[in-house]
């Protein structure tokens, strides 16, 4: 919500049907939420997508995917902008190698990314 949505859908909560139409849907899961998603999109609306092709496309939006690839170049731009202040993140915990295995099996939900320190 910090980022500037107005409304966030917990799926295990939340109908996704409920939500009504939406300009847009950023979805990081694919199969059937990702087609389920498609049909929120209001016209000139856009599903974005990093789970891979959009297997069903919004009826009057736009559909996009994409595919991150580690380059070094391109990361250490993403790193200026953050220190810039350009790009904005939602750190939620910063672990040791030692802890990674914990970070990522956790006991109750974190809010934000995991960072993995040597």
């Amino acid at each position: 919500m910090e980022f500037g949505a107005q409304e966030f859908v917990d799926l295990g909560s939340d109908a996704l049907e409920d939500v009504g139409g939406v300009d847009l849907v950023f979805d990081v899961i694919g199969g059937a939420i990702g087609k389920r998603s498609a049909g929120l999109v209001r016209a000139g609306g856009m599903l974005v997508t990093i789970a891979g092709p959009a297997e069903t496309q919004p009826k009057d939006g736009l559909a996009v995917d994409f595919v991150v690839e580690a380059d070094r170049a391109q990361l250490a731009e993403v790193v200026q902008r953050v220190r810039d202040g350009r790009l904005r993140t939602n750190i939620g915990q910063v672990v040791t190698l030692d802890d990674t295995v914990s970070a990522f099996n956790p006991a109750e939900r974190v809010k934000g990314k995991t960072i993995v320190r040597p």
